[in-house]
């Protein structure tokens, strides 16, 4: 009687919860979907309601998603306010995190060393002109590697001050997708040919110091480059997932140079592989 009474009382012991499972997004325009409709805010943030945070927390069906992504943000804007692109305040992304986040996605650094900076600045309208490679590269220093390689330890400091506020989080690094095709592709996307290869070679250096650091300080480290090779800004409507200097609106994208709605979907499954 005393066992029946046992596996009885067992029978009636409540399961063990589920894990709550709390997602935050943190980064910059390319994680918040910058312009990308539905908008879920658009005057401080331009963050979309499908970007891949948004999507990636309807797929895993987490209890809460804190999406604080924010167009315009660099590393300073995790401990730091930013002020809104048209008005209000995004406050500091850290502030989003807590003990009992359990998964963080970050893309940011781009805007720290000025990417979008670099390609606006390539623009030459006619197949001959200045080039900023040149510019850049004048007396055999490499402005923008310099300062791609000086940054890089910004993502093992972000990582760790994560992990502090989230000791419990799976804290995963998201890279940024391809830009241009090797060799360009004047004047669909009007750059000279050497300075498209410049310009994706230095997305392709913050790739690796990113993915350097992420290795070192125990994050994960998630590759768009290689899935979004043949849709970059090159390629037609329909195939690009990310846009040149004029947007095509039907891809549902307004900001020239950004991934667009296929773009950011496109992020989730090589997020997913790494959970």
């Amino acid at each position: 009687m005393a066992g029946t009474a046992l596996a009885l009382a067992g029978l009636a012991t409540p399961a063990i919860a589920a894990e709550r499972q709390v997602y935050v997004a943190m980064g910059d325009s390319f994680s918040a979907g910058s312009v990308v409709l539905p908008q879920s805010d658009l005057l401080t943030c331009a963050r979309s309601a499908v970007n891949y945070a948004g999507l990636l927390a309807k797929e895993l069906d987490v209890d809460e998603l804190r999406d604080v992504t924010c167009g315009a943000a660099t590393t300073a804007h995790f401990a730091n306010p930013q002020k809104g692109i048209i008005s209000g305040t995004n406050p500091p992304q850290y502030d989003a995190l807590s003990a009992d986040t359990t998964l963080v996605t970050v893309g940011i650094g781009g805007n720290d060393v000025g990417l979008v900076g670099l390609a606006t600045s390539c623009v030459n309208l006619l197949p001959v002109g200045a080039s900023c490679k040149a510019a850049n590269t004048a007396g055999g220093v490499d402005k923008y590697a310099t300062r791609i390689d000086a940054f890089a330890a910004t993502y093992g400091t972000v990582i760790e001050q994560i992990r502090q506020r989230a000791p419990r989080a799976k804290i995963v690094m998201v890279g940024y997708p391809t830009g241009i095709k090797g060799g360009g592709c004047w004047p669909v996307v009007p750059v000279l040919p050497q300075d498209a290869d410049y310009i994706q070679a230095n997305i392709d250096r913050l790739n690796a110091r990113m993915a350097e650091q992420s290795a070192a300080h125990g994050a994960s480290y998630v590759d768009i480059r290689t899935p979004s090779i043949g849709h970059d800004a090159c390629q037609p409507i329909g195939v690009k997932w990310i846009e040149g200097l004029i947007p095509s609106v039907v891809n549902n994208s307004f900001a020239p140079l950004h991934p667009n709605a296929a773009g950011l979907a496109a992020v989730v499954p090589s997020i997913r592989k790494v959970l």
